[in-house]
């Protein structure tokens, strides 16, 4: 089952959904997780902070779970 993060916009970049899900305190520790963690967005490996994640996507960190991009309502 995965964690549902509400977005009120088109899109998300990695970095804030990041921020937003709780994983990082600060946009300036993206990088170094993104570096340091195995991030899949819709099964794929991504390591660019600023990838647009749109509805529907799903992200999974194996270490911190699976979370899928939602409309806020």
């Amino acid at each position: 089952m995965s964690e549902r993060i509400e977005i009120n916009t088109e899109y998300i970049p990695l970095g804030q959904f990041l921020k937003l899900s709780n994983i990082v305190e600060s946009g300036g520790m993206v990088k170094i997780f993104l570096a340091e963690f195995d991030v899949y967005v819709n099964g794929e490996r991504e390591q660019r902070r600023g990838r647009k994640l749109y509805l529907g996507d799903v992200v999974e960190i194996p270490e911190f779970g699976v979370f899928e991009v939602v409309r806020e309502e």
